[in-house]
């Protein structure tokens, strides 16, 4: 396993994209540290799947990030369950590298469902994991962030659209989102910890799911990239820290301490700076609220 963790017996940790990638070796890691694990998936044949190889308490639910009626109703069946969750790990991400595409609600793709309809997923169970006696939001990021800018006069990419651009946008919002929820979470005096972790340029199916709309040329630069990747057990050692590492501050970021956060040992990371601006942090917010019909803090 990527990392040594503290017991997590008597925990609920909800880890949303749980069935593959940094979120299957997340949500064992917790599993077999004795967390109750909710695996919140868009496919739940490949959640069972999942949960079949993971053992210990493990439980699959449906979830689209790309629908806000499925965030919603996701929430409303958890909160029945699970009137408190300790802890949330905005895990799952996509990137296409095709055409322009959008969710149900009509948001871009990759913003809505990396960023977005975690910002609606973090504010319907907020109530939740206040309940919990040390909760904590974790949102996953990645190096992408530090290249990209974020422009509110186009957040969906409309007037113009790179599939790689929109997906690095995605997930700046992705690490502003998580560094403006911490603030918000302090000046509220939650008990909630909102922290951030990013994997460095891991083997996930990422990275042949990009090329899909590729053919033949995509299929062989998404071979070729995977040479450059470390292991995804290592890559999800950041988001662990994150997660359960005793005596963590609000807003701590993690990642590789290798050459340009790609790969290494897990330390504490630097956001770009856009991403720590705290005027970025509040539009940003208030475009999600006014987007999402979802406000909080």
């Amino acid at each position: 396993m990527t990392t040594d963790i503290p017991d997590q017996r008597g925990r609920i940790a909800v880890v949303t994209g749980a069935n593959s990638g940094l979120g299957l070796i997340t949500a064992t890691a917790l599993a077999r540290a004795g967390a109750r694990v909710v695996l919140a998936v868009r496919n739940t044949a490949a959640g069972a799947e999942a949960a079949r190889t993971i053992g210990g308490e493990v439980e699959v639910r449906e979830l689209d990030l790309a629908s806000l009626a499925s965030v919603r109703a996701f929430a409303a069946k958890l909160h029945a369950d699970h009137p408190a969750v300790d802890l949330l790990i905005n895990n799952a991400g996509l990137v296409l590298l095709g055409r322009r595409r959008t969710t149900a609600d009509g948001f871009e793709l990759h913003l809505g469902t990396n960023m977005l309809g975690h910002f609606a997923l973090t504010g319907l169970l907020l109530d939740g994991l206040a309940a919990a006696p040390a909760p904590r939001v974790v949102n996953v990021s990645s190096i992408t962030h530090k290249r990209a800018h974020l422009d509110f006069d186009d957040l969906m990419s409309q007037r113009t659209y790179k599939a790689a651009r929109a997906y690095g946008v995605s997930k700046l919002a992705t690490t502003v989102f998580g560094l403006e929820l911490d603030r918000r979470l302090r000046a509220a005096g939650s008990p909630i910890l909102g922290v951030l972790a990013h994997p460095g340029v891991s083997r996930t199916n990422l990275t042949p799911r990009a090329w899909e709309d590729s053919g033949l040329p995509g299929r062989i630069l998404a071979e070729l990239g995977l040479l450059f990747t470390q292991p995804v057990e290592h890559g999800a050692a950041p988001q662990l820290r994150a997660a359960t590492a005793p005596g963590l501050r609000g807003g701590q970021f993690f990642g590789p301490a290798g050459f340009l956060e790609m790969r290494g040992r897990v330390t504490e990371v630097r956001p770009s700076a856009e991403a720590a601006d705290p005027a970025v942090g509040r539009r940003l917010w208030s475009a999600a609220e006014e987007l999402t019909g979802i406000s909080y803090l």
